[in-house]
């Protein structure tokens, strides 16, 4: 497995497109957190905080997630190179985690410099360091766990098609819809706090507060795990 978290790492850095991940996602939320005005604009909302972070960074991640998952299993498929893979002294399970695990740890690198932002907002805060570590590093590893949500329906879209934008529309709307769909279904549908439940920004929202509550994490893992275990599936299918 690691052999082919090492091949993802460096098919990501051998290319532009871990370098383009990461400068997007660090350019995009600086430019919503501190330069366009708005309701992102952490200097306008007069608080030591970094909510409004933590409410942009999922949905710039509904779009750049899939964009690095894509071509996971859909360039093998093009190439014709999955049935060599499948070949491998290697079980599928160990596969899927790897490609998983290569695309989760870029992630997490474009997430890193933003720790920055913590130093910043503690120096801006009155009195100085006058911010709320525990809902900072709650919202971080909800953060955490909605990218490996995130990584893993990414990864499953990408063994439906060989071609990689069709991957990727289909691994947004997943996203977008466990994201938010269930928190929009819930708002139509009066006292459906059950519905909201189903939704990952119900999990997210309440590890944001600084409290890691098993329910949340359990969340996280089950859809994490479900929708490797689909990759697997598909995989197998096809190795059939």
């Amino acid at each position: 497995m690691k052999s082919i978290i090492l091949r993802e790492i460096k098919s990501f850095f051998g290319s532009p497109i871990g370098y383009l991940v990461i400068a997007v996602f660090l350019i995009s939320n600086g430019l919503f957190l501190w330069v366009f005005e708005g309701d992102y604009n952490i200097l306008n909302t007069g608080y030591a905080d970094l909510t409004p972070f933590f409410t942009l960074a999922p949905w710039i991640l509904i779009f750049l997630i899939p964009a690095v998952t894509m071509r996971s299993f859909s360039d093998e498929k093009k190439q014709g190179t999955l049935e060599l893979l499948l070949t491998k002294p290697l079980s599928i399970w160990e596969i899927v985690n790897g490609k998983f695990l290569g695309s989760l740890l870029l992630i997490v690198l474009a997430i890193i410099p933003t720790f920055i932002y913590v130093k910043v907002i503690s120096g801006l805060g009155s009195p100085e360091g006058n911010i709320d570590m525990g809902s900072t590093i709650g919202s971080y590893f909800g953060l955490l766990f909605l990218i490996a949500a995130y990584s893993a329906i990414g990864i499953f879209t990408s063994t439906l098609s060989e071609n990689q934008i069709v991957a990727f529309i289909i691994a947004v709307f997943l996203c977008f819809i466990f994201y938010f769909g269930f928190e929009g279904l819930a708002s139509l549908i009066p006292g459906s706090s059950i519905v909201s439940a189903f939704g990952m920004q119900d999990h997210f929202k309440s590890m944001s507060r600084g409290v890691i509550d098993t329910r949340d994490v359990i969340y996280f893992l089950s859809i994490t795990v479900l929708f490797l275990s689909f990759t697997v599936y598909q995989l197998k299918s096809f190795k059939a």
